[in-house]
């Protein structure tokens, strides 16, 4: 087992590290100004060496990983949120509850697409499960763009168990958000219930579609009948 202090798994993520990988990161993630990521900062190390280090620290205290969830560090950040989505997953009761407090009191460090989308659905959403969704909609609200992307991205636990219905509370919610990152998370998580159930996904399309943002239908309507998705785009249904 490698050692579990923050200092030693902050070694072992710089010995991973590449400029060149970290240079594309840069630019991949929109870390100018101005963009839905300045500031961000990337060391270089590609996501499976990243999982990799998770399963080797899937042992380690809540602290480290809190610790680490609060790094500069867009790499260091998504280790932890691996490392938490495991010992939610391996943990009893207790051990989800803290880890769901862990999260929503780091939220603000959970500020990235795909932090937010290898995280919220499999912590924040699974834990809501059987119990009130009145977080998700309040964060739907937030001024801040990744918690509304978190809200919606939370709702897939509820759509893989064929329950449709938070997730599409959520998406009216949202129809009229500015983010274009939004508007791809909500098209997506549509797609989803349209994975399941093309019947349910089509009876919200057709009631809203002419008032949603361009890019969520394109994305809504990806494994539609190209007839149908046509007859969408051009607002004829």
């Amino acid at each position: 087992m490698l050692s579990s202090t923050v200092a030693d798994i902050r070694a072992q993520v710089r010995e991973l590290s590449d400029p060149t990988v970290a240079e594309h990161s840069q630019r991949f993630f929109k870390t100018g100004p101005g963009e839905y990521g300045e500031g961000d900062r990337f060391v270089g190390v590609r996501v499976p060496a990243l999982r990799r280090l998770a399963q080797q620290h899937r042992g380690v205290s809540l602290r480290v990983a809190e610790l680490l969830l609060q790094s500069p560090i867009h790499e260091e950040r998504l280790l932890a949120l691996f490392i938490l989505v495991k010992r939610y997953e391996q943990g009893e009761a207790a051990v989800r509850k803290d880890v769901f407090d862990l999260y929503q009191r780091n939220m603000r460090f959970v500020n990235s697409w795909d932090l937010v989308d290898s995280s919220a659905h499999k912590i924040i959403g699974d834990f809501l499960r059987n119990r009130s969704r009145r977080l998700l909609h309040r964060l739907a609200k937030s001024v801040v763009l990744w918690e509304r992307r978190i809200a919606i991205i939370s709702t897939m636990a509820y759509i893989s168990d064929g329950e449709f219905g938070e997730t599409l509370k959520i998406s009216e919610q949202l129809l009229r958000d500015d983010e274009d990152l939004i508007h791809k998370a909500v098209g997506w998580m549509l797609r989803e219930i349209g994975n399941r159930d093309r019947k349910a996904e089509e009876a919200f399309l057709k009631k809203h579609y002419k008032e949603m943002p361009r890019t969520m239908l394109r994305y809504a309507i990806e494994k539609l009948p190209e007839t149908k998705r046509r007859r969408f785009l051009a607002g004829t249904l």
